[in-house]
């Protein structure tokens, strides 16, 4: 089994990374675990409390969780990886089957944060992006499919997303094995990415 981080700020492409990989690997062979999935639970609270969760910070991470649900992957498990809803800003009562597969992909911002976690990567990469199209892909997302208004999208970026991502995000590149400029489509990073995965796996 290889397991694969795949790293960088919100909207630095990573899911295009994600996807140009999957598309060279059969179906059957190669799963994807997101860190979205892994916020912490927070039913607790009400939608007021949760919506001033600062989502960009580790602590909002159960890491514990997502740590065990991948070493049971590598023991052949099966896992119930969570279902997370941005809309409600808590995990839903749904689960995803995940099976063990010969590649696992993990993405996530803060995904390079905890050593733990970190150390269960074979192969880590951090994709980079300019700040302001990064800024732009995040706008479109949350006013597209979040339901965000564009008040409390540029809020969030400025006094929490930003500041952040300077202080746990960025620092994380230096983890990485592989750093992909993804300002366009960069067809040689994910041939050299796609190039080990094979070689991994022979």
């Amino acid at each position: 089994m290889l397991i694969i981080g795949i790293a960088g700020g919100t909207g630095s492409g990573k899911t295009t990374v994600v996807n140009q990989i999957l598309n060279q690997l059969p179906a059957d062979e190669v799963c994807v675990i997101s860190q979205d999935s892994y916020y912490n639970q927070t039913t607790n609270l009400s939608y007021d409390e949760r919506i001033k969760i600062n989502f960009d910070h580790p602590k909002a991470i159960d890491f514990d969780l997502l740590i065990l649900h991948l070493n049971q992957l590598k023991n052949g498990e099966v896992i119930e990886q969570p279902v997370y809803s941005f809309v409600t800003h808590n995990r839903t009562i749904d689960t995803h089957k995940t099976h063990p597969r010969k590649v696992i992909i993990v993405e996530g911002i803060l995904i390079f944060n905890n050593k733990e976690l970190r150390d269960l990567f074979d192969i880590k990469i951090f994709v980079h992006a300019d700040a302001d199209e990064r800024l732009i892909r995040r706008v479109k997302r949350d006013l597209e499919e979040r339901g965000r208004d564009i008040t409390e999208v540029l809020s969030r970026y400025q006094n929490t997303l930003k500041p952040m991502h300077q202080q746990f995000i960025e620092p994380t590149k230096s983890y990485a094995d592989i750093i992909i400029p993804n300002d366009r489509y960069n067809t040689v990073a994910i041939d050299i990415v796609r190039t080990v995965i094979s070689n991994k796996l022979l």
